[in-house]
C-alpha cells in the first residue's frame, strides 16, 4: 500500500464511501499522488448505462497537491474477447499547477432572491460545473460566417471559438445532493487559490 499523508486518510474515505472497488481506485490515486501530501481531493462516483442497458460505473478521483493535479479515472467493463472476466481500466493523468490555464466554474442557482450564500449551504448552488483548462486537449467549433443582411447569398468563410475545455465534471443537487454540489464548489476554490501567480 502507499505511504498515507496529511489529508490522504480523508481522501481514502471518501473512496470507500463511493463504495466503487476502493482498493482498486485507491492502489491508482495514490501511485500518482507519489507521496506528496493531499491538499484537497474531490471523488465523484458516476453510473451510466451501456448500450445493453446495463448499469455500468465510473468514478473520478482529483487530487491537489502542493505543486499537481491529479485526475484519476475508473471505469468499469463487462467481459470480452481479451478478458473473459468483468474488469475495471484506471487511468492516471498528473498535471503540473504552473501549467493549468484555467479554472472555470458554472454555478446554477434556483430562485436566487432566496440566495443565502456563505456560510448558509441552503438554498446555495443546485448545479455546478467545474472546468479546468491546461493546453492538453483544444478544439475549434466553426460555423457559416454571415452578414445582417438576410438576401445576402456571398460566402463570408467561416467564424469559429477555440476551447481548451481538458477536464469538465458537472455535479447537481437533484442527482448527487446538495453535499454533492457544496464539495466540487470547495475543491474548485482549493484549485483556484492555488494556481494564483502559478
Amino acid at each position: 500500500m502507499h505511504e498515507l499523508t496529511d489529508g490522504s486518510h480523508d481522501l481514502r474515505s471518501a473512496i470507500e464511501a463511493s463504495g466503487y472497488y476502493p482498493d482498486v481506485v485507491a492502489d491508482a490515486v495514490f501511485a500518482a499522488v507519489a507521496g506528496e501530501p493531499v491538499e484537497a481531493h474531490l471523488v465523484h462516483h458516476e453510473p451510466t448505462i451501456d448500450e445493453r442497458d446495463e448499469v455500468r460505473r465510473h468514478v473520478t478521483v482529483l487530487v491537489l497537491t502542493p505543486t499537481r493535479l491529479i485526475l484519476a479515472h475508473t471505469d468499469e467493463h463487462a467481459p470480452d474477447d481479451i478478458l473473459p472476466a468483468p474488469y475495471t481500466s484506471s487511468t492516471t493523468e498528473a498535471i503540473a499547477l504552473a501549467a493549468i490555464k484555467t479554472v472555470v466554474v458554472n454555478r446554477m442557482v434556483a430562485n436566487p432572491a432566496s440566495f443565502a450564500g456563505e456560510p448558509v449551504p441552503q438554498p446555495g448552488a443546485n448545479e455546478a460545473v467545474l472546468s479546468i483548462g491546461w493546453g492538453a486537449v483544444s478544439r475549434i467549433d466553426l460555423e457559416p460566417a454571415a452578414c445582417a443582411d438576410p438576401a445576402c447569398e456571398a460566402d463570408h468563410g467561416y467564424t469559429g471559438v477555440l476551447g481548451s475545455d481538458d477536464f469538465s465534471l458537472r455535479v447537481s443537487a437533484a442527482a448527487e445532493g446538495p453535499e454533492a454540489v457544496g464539495e466540487l464548489l470547495e475543491f474548485a476554490r482549493s484549485l483556484s487559490a492555488r494556481t494564483v501567480g502559478a
